[in-house]
């Protein structure tokens, strides 16, 4: 591409990542900090991937989805996985009509433009595979009838850290649906003083706008899918991927017995749509390495599954990628 065509790139996402601007306004009226999260949200929602936010009770994971909802003119639904639940009570199911003597279909709450899956790992497996079916075909199956689900269909899930009681381990495929699986962490002592002065009331109300709608949305989505990316940047994300499953062309043998599975081509696709997505939010409208280093811990943290040798030497799968990232040459 010539520099006329990314100039003219470049100024087409100037124009369309003003919004961005203004839904952060929004989310930070209710939530202190927290901008990796917040950022990690956008590029969920801007380059059409759900998202896995994981982190201990009470760090504002659902209070940040449900302010991002009310930030959309969309259709929001939460819902609160629990051990008892059912997959009709997230897709709906066939009610028997008496008058017609017919069944009819009653939708679930999984028809919606954003889901919160609260607590998505305290659901049993049936729960979780029906979640998953809408969650890559975006269509949902009742009886005989495949419903298609609305556009934009975005599930933002939250889980407590696995050690806490009461969890099922989410299944490998499944967390591999997710674009990006996000930590949250405690906040800093300065953070906290701010959350103390703002939340403790016993009655809060904010005064939250509604900036944008589904139509601005898929529009700015359009826009990512245009954001400039280099053959190079190309070349580096295939073989940031490539690492995870020959580190030894990397010069980084010591971690082959470490990784037991590596990324799949959907951390190649998820990778190249999220850097442009981050590009897009910086206002930018090319992909820089940094981008792609930014935003690729997100991406890669639950693909990459480590060995035994790996859990008994202690290390994760964010070791291995830090590594990856560190050694593997940036263009």
């Amino acid at each position: 591409m010539g520099e006329s065509g990314i100039t003219a790139i470049n100024e087409k996402v100037k124009k369309e990542s003003a919004v961005v601007e203004a839904i952060f306004m929004e989310m930070e009226k209710v939530i202190v900090g927290q901008r990796v999260l917040l950022e990690r949200l956008l590029v969920g929602l801007l380059a059409n991937g759900h998202i896995l936010i994981e982190g201990v009770p009470g760090l504002a994971k659902t209070m940040a989805v449900k302010t991002l909802a009310s930030i959309i003119q969309s259709k929001f639904q939460r819902i609160q996985f629990t051990p008892d639940m059912l997959p009709a009570d997230l897709i709906g199911t066939l009610i028997y009509d008496q008058k017609t003597g017919s069944f009819k279909i009653k939708k679930g709450p999984i028809f919606a433009n954003l889901i919160l899956a609260d607590e998505i790992n305290r659901a049993p497996a049936k729960v979780q595979s029906a979640l998953l079916e809408s969650m890559q075909e975006r269509q949902v199956t009742i009886g005989e009838e495949t419903l298609i689900l609305d556009d934009p269909f975005l599930v933002l899930a939250t889980q407590n850290p696995i050690e806490q009681e009461g969890t099922y381990p989410l299944p490998e495929a499944q967390v591999d649906r997710f674009m990006l699986k996000v930590k949250v962490s405690y906040p800093n002592k300065e953070e906290e003083l701010k959350i103390l002065k703002r939340m403790s009331f016993t009655d809060k109300e904010f005064d939250i706008r509604k900036v944008i709608d589904p139509k601005d949305i898929l529009r700015a989505r359009r826009v990512v899918d245009e954001v400039y990316m280099d053959e190079k940047i190309e070349r580096y994300i295939v073989d940031i991927v490539d690492a995870t499953r020959n580190p030894q062309n990397y010069k980084l043998a010591d971690l082959k017995g470490l990784i037991l599975y590596g990324a799949s081509p959907r951390a190649t696709i998820n990778l190249t749509l999220a850097s442009k997505a981050y590009a897009f939010i910086q206002g930018r409208g090319y992909v820089t390495p940094q981008d792609v280093k930014t935003i690729g811990m997100d991406v890669l943290r639950h693909r990459v599954i480590v060995s035994y040798e790996a859990e008994a030497e202690e290390k994760s799968s964010e070791d291995i990628i830090q590594r990856i990232f560190s050694e593997v040459e940036v263009p």
